[in-house]
């Protein structure tokens, strides 16, 4: 194997070594969401025509489910390896900075799309749902994983302990997530309100990853394309420049 597809392969053999805290245990979070929600909102909530809020709820939920755990599989890598001191081993090497960048965001699409799956595996049953584009589906899950992952790098690079990790994760990541329309569409909010939904690149990646399955969205889906396309590619410059100056890990 060449430089980056080891540093590749390490990235996923630490998360799977683990799965049953990385992958099992977010899938079981979002199951319980679905069974929360979709059991106290199901006969109050409509959304599009002729689609069960359960339904709706779905997608929402695996794509939560990929972009919480694509952030954290690249941030929580980087910060354990900077605390318990074994980064300078990967420091010695000859990669480069784009071998960094493909290894450990590569490893972070994987685990959120693993994640995602899991969730769909174990709570499509509950309703019926279809593929109305797949592709659709497929581009905004790997793009969202991938600015998630690339974002991550990031809060790895610029935190130096753990507590600074939990409050880019609590106070960032999570609010942007909730607010992004996985439980509700934005078309029930107020007006001023829909607008600030419409500056959450994350409202994007969700409602273009939910109009696969439905054929319908909040927005146009080639509007979401762009926003989040837009936005992958300003993060992951951010990304690759830290890596290239070795931002907080070359004294």
């Amino acid at each position: 194997m060449t430089g980056w597809q080891t540093l590749f392969y390490k990235e996923i053999l630490r998360f799977w070594k683990v799965s049953f805290q990385t992958v099992a245990a977010p899938v079981l979070t979002s199951v319980l969401y679905m069974l929360i929600f979709g059991h106290v909102l199901q006969d109050h909530v409509k959304v599009y025509d002729q689609v069960p809020y359960t339904a709706f709820l779905l997608p929402g939920l695996m794509m939560m489910s990929v972009l919480q755990n694509a952030f954290a599989n690249s941030s929580s890598s980087l910060i354990q390896s900077k605390i318990m001191g074994n980064l300078v081993f990967v420091l010695l090497t000859p990669l480069s900075h784009w071998s960094w960048f493909v290894a450990y965001v590569g490893s972070s699409v994987v685990r959120g799309l693993a994640v995602g799956l899991g969730v769909f595996v174990i709570t499509g049953w509950m309703v019926h749902i279809e593929f109305v584009y797949p592709l659709w589906i497929l581009v905004f899950a790997v793009l969202g994983a991938a600015m998630l992952g690339a974002l991550g790098l990031i809060a790895g690079l610029w935190a130096e302990k753990f507590d600074q990790m939990a409050a880019f994760q609590n106070f960032i990541i999570m609010p942007m997530t909730f607010l992004s329309g996985v439980f509700y569409s934005i078309h029930s909010l107020p007006p001023f309100w829909q607008q600030l939904s419409h500056l959450n690149p994350f409202f994007y990646m969700i409602d273009g990853f939910r109009y696969g399955f439905f054929g319908q969205s909040d927005v146009s889906p080639w509007t979401s394309l762009s926003v989040v396309g837009l936005a992958f590619v300003l993060v992951s410059t951010i990304a690759l420049t830290l890596l290239r100056t070795g931002y907080k890990i070359r004294n």
